[in-house]
């Protein structure tokens, strides 16, 4: 039979040990609620980084957008150095001649079809109908006359050959030697030399003045 003193020593024991078990099981639960504190953290971080990573995104972008809007303004708004423009074109599909007001015609109804303007230089003269169709399209128009001189011919047809939204061809009846034409925008020059050349092209080939920017320029009437 045991004695009084060791039943008292097995029941500290017992406590011991119950105490010791509950601790422990104290600390892993305070364990467990650090670990889900701090990934409550990490992500609550995360998601504000994310965020301002997303806003920033989007507030660049928009004065981006703005920015070019801008641009696009400002450069419709300075016209080159010796250019005409018209406004208020009427655009209608015609299958019939049309009677235009400017030599060569920048804008106005025109044919269903346009004619090819992916670089396409022509050597005989394109209908007057077809080309307005691609100034539509954002393509500059290149032509010259009689008058024009060989080299600047070959010059021109170089840069337009690889330049994408451009066509070139003769025009006999042009006042000038040289004329480019966009939609609503027209410059005479004498050489090809001439740097508005280059200005006319950088701002029309697809410029603001484009009435349906993207169209295609290839697809349409090829002679």
């Amino acid at each position: 039979m045991a004695s009084a003193s060791s039943k008292n020593s097995n029941a500290g024991k017992g406590k011991n040990s119950s105490s010791y078990k509950a601790e422990a099981r104290h600390a892993r639960i305070e364990e467990q609620r650090r670990a889900e504190r701090a990934r409550e953290r990490r992500n609550r971080i995360i998601t504000i980084v994310a965020s301002t990573a997303i806003l920033a995104g989007l507030v660049g972008g928009g004065w981006y957008l703005v920015d070019r809007a801008n641009q696009k303004e400002q450069a419709k708004a300075v016209p080159i150095s010796g250019e005409k423009t018209w406004s208020n074109l009427s655009r209608n599909h015609v299958t019939t001649k049309v009677a235009y007001p400017m030599t060569p015609p920048v804008g106005g109804n025109h044919a269903p079809v346009w004619q090819d303007c992916n670089g396409n230089v022509y050597t005989q003269p394109v209908q007057n109908e077809n080309a307005v169709h691609s100034l539509e399209h954002g393509a500059v128009w290149v032509t010259y006359n009689n008058k024009a001189a060989d080299a600047d011919v070959k010059a021109l047809a170089a840069k337009v050959a690889k330049t994408p939204y451009t066509l070139m061809s003769p025009y006999p009846g042009q006042s000038s030697p040289i004329t480019l034409n966009a939609w609503g925008h027209q410059l005479n020059v004498t050489k090809a030399s001439d740097p508005r050349v280059a200005e006319f092209l950088g701002k029309y080939v697809q410029g603001p003045q484009t009435p349906e920017p993207g169209a295609a320029c290839t697809g349409g009437k090829s002679s």
